[in-house]
């Protein structure tokens, strides 16, 4: 983003910090292309004129509601300008037609009430503050009059705000579609017994619970929330009993993420660690109704049916905790496809409707210390989801201008195909070349790591770490992020273990045993490989297929710090976020348009002028006596 103008002494300007991102400050010397600059704090800064931003010292105090309002479009005065609002509680800033929102990390209901729902129906986007209702809105707009379907994407990192902006989205369109008069029906307000009953007496000791040392929030209820999902599941028609067998799965679960190994007398064998891993056993068995003994097994032991004889081989303590987390994932993903089956048919869409509202809620992008085939697959994700980004804001943008024939400039953006292609490509992407090693039982964490070092030896998306005969490092589009490879075959494999199978479709509870229903005889002595790779490909191009259909409406949540607090904003933190999610460039586009726009506009008012100047003269000359 080059300075719009020119740098002089005395300017007020700034320039980059490794502390605040920018700092501001005043010129005291040019030299060259160097710039000397005195920051607000004392320091004495040298910094390429190329780097130096002016900055708008009549800046409104509370800031502007849209980006392309303000006098500079360039980073640091959009870093500011966010900061201002949020200091004010104004959470949410438009970007020409991108909604902004920044996680206040407290409840403001004030946002949220009816009366705010009234106010935005039928407003113009921009005719009032920008909100995430005013996005709703225009997007059922769009779908009533213009009869197109039409799709909202909230997108940004983990504790983004991304499933709370989509939740008031969902209820505002709700009231829109007269759908809200259940909110308040009369519900028996009374919580079951949101932890004894359970034994969950103390969350921090769960380890499925322990990842991110965030435990409450600000303004959050957990009881609250407890009764707002028991009021939905009302709703959606889940039953009271469906209810309670629901909140038995997640306490199992939780309890079997506490039960640990150690190694037992035989050599790769384990046993149950200790008294406490034994209570936590013995929870988990009784709220699934099944044996503690079967469940002990069925994740230490696995039984090999050959044609001659049926042989059992123990696991050790490290397989079998694999095992014990391939057994929660398996029930939880069976729950959860159970509680979307039942949500889809108690408001299922009606089958004459030829026009739909997409909300997209996805996982924003994740560069943890250890990244495994999660992350792999959740970036994939954000890389496809950029990709329809960058075409539909700068293609569609660019494609008005033309239409309007304004003189702009191409904007330049980081095109991420090659990315897609050396994860997706058939035949030789990484997705393409794990499953190849999954259907070879030779292959192992290190060959598969050692084809892909060989396969893309000379892309520049493709770094081999120093060190390291497994890890892998991609350049994505929002920075580069190092994979461990050790159980992507492991975890890229879709079956369900036969053991587990077996436990959970013996269990006495009806709920539990109607998750795992009867293999067919065939299929349960054998278990093909399917790769979830592959399929998790599949849909995500269904998804974009879906998206591309859709007219889309763009919400980018931001991570205003690391520590979830409210009134902590982490400059650096923030713009990363909006440097990998495209909205600089969203910005830059409306940068390149603007100034051109005034002078295409210039040039019509002056010619304008002269006419009216020449009419002007010509009537005068006419009425002029002649000499």
């Amino acid at each position: 983003m080059a300075s719009p103008v020119n740098i002089i002494v005395g300017s007020h300007v700034w320039v980059e910090d490794p502390v605040l991102a920018w700092i501001d400050g005043q010129v005291t010397r040019l030299d060259g292309q160097d710039v000397h600059v005195k920051t607000t704090n004392g320091k004495k800064v040298v910094a390429n004129v190329s780097k130096v931003f002016p900055k708008d010292t009549e800046a409104s105090p509370g800031g502007v509601d849209d980006m392309t309002k303000l006098s500079y479009l360039h980073e640091p005065g959009v870093l500011q300008n966010l900061a201002t609002r949020y200091e004010l509680n104004e959470i949410y800033t438009y970007t020409g037609n991108i909604l902004i929102a920044i996680n206040p990390f407290q409840r403001l209901p004030h946002l949220y009430d009816t009366h705010m729902m009234e106010q935005y129906k039928g407003a113009a986007l921009g005719e009032l503050s920008p909100h995430v209702f005013a996005i709703a809105d225009v997007a059922y707009r769009a779908m009533k009059n213009e009869g197109k379907s039409n799709s909202i994407l909230v997108s940004g990192e983990s504790g983004a705000g991304k499933t709370e902006t989509t939740k008031m989205l969902m209820r505002y369109l709700a009231h829109l579609g007269g759908r809200s008069g259940v909110e308040g029906r009369t519900v028996e307000q009374q919580v079951l017994e949101d932890r004894e009953k359970f034994k969950l007496e103390n969350p921090k000791s769960f380890h499925y619970l322990n990842q991110s040392n965030c435990y409450e929030l600000d303004g959050v209820s957990d009881a609250e929330e407890y009764l707002a999902t028991r009021r939905a599941m009302d709703i959606v028609g889940i039953s009271e009993e469906e209810q309670e067998a629901i909140f038995r799965v997640v306490a199992a679960i939780l309890h079997l993420g506490n039960i640990e190994f150690a190694k037992g007398k035989e050599i790769d064998s384990s046993v149950i660690k200790d008294e406490k891993s034994r209570f936590h056993l013995n929870t988990t068995a009784e709220l699934l109704e099944c044996d503690a003994k079967n469940l002990e097994d069925a994740m230490i032991k696995r039984v090999m049916v050959t044609p001659e004889e049926v042989i059992t081989r123990t696991l050790d303590p490290e397989s079998a905790l694999s095992s014990r987390d391939a057994l929660a994932k398996t029930i939880y993903s069976r729950l959860f496809d159970w509680i979307v089956e039942k949500i889809n048919i108690s408001i299922g869409q009606d089958p004459n409707s030829k026009t739909i509202i997409g909300v997209l809620d996805i996982y924003g992008f994740e560069s943890f210390k250890h990244n495994s085939f999660e992350q792999f697959c959740i970036n994939f994700t954000n890389e496809k989801l950029q990709q329809h980004f960058n075409q539909h804001v700068f293609k569609t943008e660019q494609e008005e201008y033309e239409k309007e024939q304004i003189n702009w400039s191409y904007i330049e953006f980081v095109d991420n195909q090659d990315v897609l292609d050396l994860i997706e490509k058939k035949p030789g992407g990484i997705i393409a070349l794990l499953d190849e090693a999954c259907m070879f039982p030779k292959s192992t964490h290190e060959t598969f790591a050692q084809k892909l070092y060989q396969t893309f030896l000379k892309n520049k998306r493709f770094i081999k770490p120093k060190l390291s005969r497994t890890n892998f490092t991609i350049s994505h589009y929002a920075g580069e992020v190092t994979y461990l490879a050790d159980l992507f075959l492991d975890k890229n494999k879709d079956y369900v273990v036969a053991e587990h199978q077996d436990l959970l479709t013996a269990s006495k509870c009806r709920f539990v045993a109607g998750l795992f229903p009867p293999l067919p005889e065939e299929s349960s002595k054998s278990s093909k490989f399917s790769s979830i790779g592959s399929r998790f490909k599949l849909q995500l191009q269904s998804l974009m297929e879906t998206l591309s259909s859709t007219e889309p409406h763009y919400i980018r949540c931001v991570k205003p710090n690391n520590v979830l607090k409210p009134a902590i904003f982490e400059n650096l933190n923030i713009i990363q976020q909006l440097r990998c999610g495209g909205v600089l460039e969203a910005i830059r586009i409306s940068c390149a348009w603007i100034p051109r726009l005034d002078v295409h506009l210039m040039s019509l008012f002056s010619d304008l002028v002269f006419l009216l100047l020449k009419y002007w003269m010509g009537t005068l000359m006419t009425r002029l006596p002649a000499r």
